[in-house]
């Protein structure tokens, strides 16, 4: 596998293990990851937020670690970059209102570049408008918003993964063996 560079699109209350196990394993097999956030640079850090699933309706969330980011979100080109990837949590609710992140993830669709979106991070696909004809996964609390964004909503076991063309979604931090291999085809083609 030759090492790509890959861009990951993050903020503050990022689910904790969709955050730093990605960018972990990325690196490990000979990456490069570039962590950023909108107003905020390299050094800088964002909080992550453990969400985890012990029997409720929906998921428990305790504070995280503090995330620290590697490169500056201004000024950043996709032009220089081979691959994206979406972390969930709390941070693509927010993140998505932004036009500038809205555009540097069509760019990775236009270009067809691999993009790997995890739990929330399916919303922030929705608002960037690129779900139309695709089957996408995530946290089952997004179903509506990738179906109003013309999706086909994946209902997959919380530890599997499912690939459409050049995106690899996953319902949430479980499926991280199935999502990051899945991935890694993906960076290998």
């Amino acid at each position: 596998m030759s090492g790509k560079k890959i861009l990951m699109i993050t903020g503050d209350f990022t689910e904790d293990y969709e955050t730093m196990v990605p960018f972990q394993a990325l690196q490990a097999v000979g990456h490069t990851v570039h962590a950023v956030c909108p107003d905020k640079k390299a050094g800088d850090t964002v909080a992550t937020a453990i969400h985890d699933f012990e029997g409720d309706q929906t998921y428990t969330e305790k504070p995280g670690h503090r995330f620290a980011l590697n490169a500056d979100f201004d000024g950043l080109d996709p032009a220089n970059y081979d691959a994206l990837v979406v972390p969930g949590g709390r941070a693509p609710e927010y993140l998505r209102l932004n036009k500038d992140v809205q555009n540097l993830v069509r760019h990775f669709f236009e270009t067809n570049k691999p993009v790997a979106a995890i739990c929330h991070g399916a919303q922030l696909l929705a608002a960037a408008g690129v779900l139309e004809g695709r089957k996408c996964s995530a946290y089952p609390a997004c179903q509506p918003e990738v179906e109003l964004a013309g999706g086909t909503f994946a209902s997959i076991e919380v530890d599997q993964a499912v690939t459409d063309a050049n995106l690899v979604t996953a319902p949430a931090w479980p499926a991280h063996p199935a999502w990051l291999a899945q991935f890694f085809t993906l960076l290998d083609q």
